[in-house]
């Protein structure tokens, strides 16, 4: 039996071909998973309830082009779906504290996270140039020493010691841009 994940994606991924039945499956099963996501989080009578599937569903319809082929669906999906729960809970101004930490459990059935932080690194070591791409990669990802390194890229071990340097001097100053935007 084909799981939810490669039943979603390969829907998703038909309809964006421009397979309309495909599509209108997709949205269908994505509205019941949205029905039982937001019913745990507000209750399945919830006056609310129909309106925020709605709007996640056109969330997503408009939004179809932004998915990444390459990520699960669910994962896409989830954090649609936990945005719109925020805005609604900002919305009818809920001030209790709402945890989020286990707000995927109807929707992914497979672990992404490994995944998205592999993209999220390489899309971050993308910045630099490849000679400190490929030293923080080698001493701080694969964690092999800065001798070996050397070896395998033929610089030396103080340029490969400079590199790291630099370029997680150059990561950290791209990240706290990000913060503090």
């Amino acid at each position: 039996m084909e799981s939810l994940e490669a039943q979603l994606k390969g829907l998703m991924l038909a309809g964006l071909a421009g397979n309309r039945q495909a599509y209108a499956c997709l949205l269908e099963l994505t509205r019941q998973r949205l029905h039982l996501f937001f019913g745990r989080r507000l209750g399945s009578d919830a006056k609310d309830l129909e309106d925020l599937v709605q709007e996640t569903l056109i969330a997503i319809h408009e939004r179809r082009a932004s998915y990444d082929i390459r990520l699960p669906f669910t994962a896409w999906l989830h954090a649609i779906a936990k945005y719109k729960l925020v805005d609604h809970y900002r919305r009818v101004k809920v001030r209790a504290a709402v945890s989020l930490d286990g707000i995927d459990e109807p929707m992914a059935e497979d672990s992404f996270g490994p995944a998205l932080a592999r993209i999220d690194l390489d899309r971050l070591l993308a910045r630099l140039p490849a000679g400190q791409q490929d030293a923080i990669r080698l001493t701080r990802i694969e964690g092999i020493s800065v001798v070996e390194a050397a070896d395998r890229t033929g610089q030396s071990e103080a340029n490969v010691k400079v590199s790291v340097h630099r370029g997680l001097k150059r990561l950290m100053e791209h990240v706290q841009g990000l913060k503090s935007k």
